[in-house]
């Protein structure tokens, strides 16, 4: 059974930008751990994972533009 956890924060894009790099490091390193709300996942990924990134641009004249990047990655352990 697939269990999905999911997290959402404001942060400055400094901390957004530091959460990003420690995840990048423990996906080089081969193993680790991500913090998911109140749950921390192990991570192992192999050595080959699939990834993908979308990028949403919207312009609106009553909220202004916003920009949505999304990255997927995915391996089998």
């Amino acid at each position: 059974m697939a269990e999905k956890l999911q997290d959402e924060a404001k942060l400055s894009r400094e901390d957004a930008a530091d959460r990003l790099e420690g995840l990048a490091r423990e996906i080089r390193e081969g193993s680790g751990s991500i913090r998911v709300g109140n749950k921390t996942v192990e991570l192992s990924p192999s050595e080959e994972v699939t990834y993908e990134i979308s990028v949403k641009e919207r312009s609106s004249l009553l909220r202004g533009n916003r920009e949505t990047i999304t990255v997927t990655m995915e391996w089998k352990p």
